[in-house]
């Protein structure tokens, strides 16, 4: 597998925890799973999440020139971009989910295995989005804090489940008018799921997250739209992560 370090240096204090199979499988199956797979239990529409698929559908349908994915994990937010992007980069910290987004790219499918329980585990194939233009889209390993002063003025920029997986997360936030052009388009979604395991604690918002989420961008951009969107992380066939993240879709000043 190859990858692409476009973007050192590479913070290295961050704590990793997103180099292990075991969660490379997770993600690989959250992002390309069946819907039987993710979810095999009859439980209203959790059968039928498609969180990467829905994030990026809270963009307008407008075909744009460049798009930006940051925090990407396995790539299938950045191919669904692709559908509407001439261009699209995706970023993310672990080396392991660009090696294997490269990879897919590449090669169209890729096979992993997820556990069904104990040492029992299920085969799958990862494939590329249906309707995804998979050579306009490159990955490369990067830290969403420190960015190179050339990356701005994108059409689009989406980060998933990020912000509260930042050790400084207000760094990205700063960074922001200057990565979205004027009149482009910024989708962020977050659990605002805090812990000292991953932000610093003085970087931890005091109050209420949604708050300071928009007290944070209300000078450079305006809110066009929001809602809280529920996602699960399987674990095992009788155990997943459920959460409920607030997507926003917000338009450049």
């Amino acid at each position: 597998m190859r990858s692409e370090n476009l973007l050192l240096p590479l913070n290295k204090n961050k704590k990793m925890n997103y180099e292990s199979e075991k969660v490379l499988s997770d993600y690989l199956l959250m992002h390309y799973g069946e819907h039987d797979q993710r979810m095999p239990w009859s439980f209203s529409k959790l059968s039928a999440l498609d969180f990467p698929a829905q994030t990026v559908n809270y963009f307008t349908q407008k075909r744009v020139a460049l798009s930006l994915d940051l925090g990407c994990a396995v790539g299938a937010s950045a191919f669904h971009l692709s559908k509407t992007s001439s261009k699209v980069i995706g970023i993310d910290f672990s080396k392991l989910f660009i090696d294997t987004a490269n990879e897919l790219k590449e090669q169209g499918e890729i096979p992993y295995r997820f556990q069904e329980e104990g040492k029992h585990f299920i085969s799958a194939t990862a494939t590329v989005p249906e309707g995804s233009v998979a050579e306009n889209v490159s990955f490369a390993e990067g830290d969403a804090m420190s960015l190179p002063d050339g990356f701005k003025g994108f059409d689009r920029v989406h980060a998933a489940n990020l912000i509260c997986r930042l050790p400084e997360p207000k760094k990205l936030l700063d960074r922001l008018p200057s990565l979205v052009k004027q009149g482009g388009e910024l989708v962020l979604a977050t659990p605002f799921s805090w812990s000292e395991e991953f932000t610093q604690k003085e970087s931890i918002p005091e109050g209420d997250s949604w708050e300071w989420l928009q007290a944070a961008l209300e000078e450079h951009f305006e809110c066009v739209t929001h809602a809280d969107e529920v996602f699960t992380i399987r674990d095992h066939v009788r155990k997943f992560q459920l959460g409920v993240s607030k997507v926003s879709l917000w338009r450049r000043l």
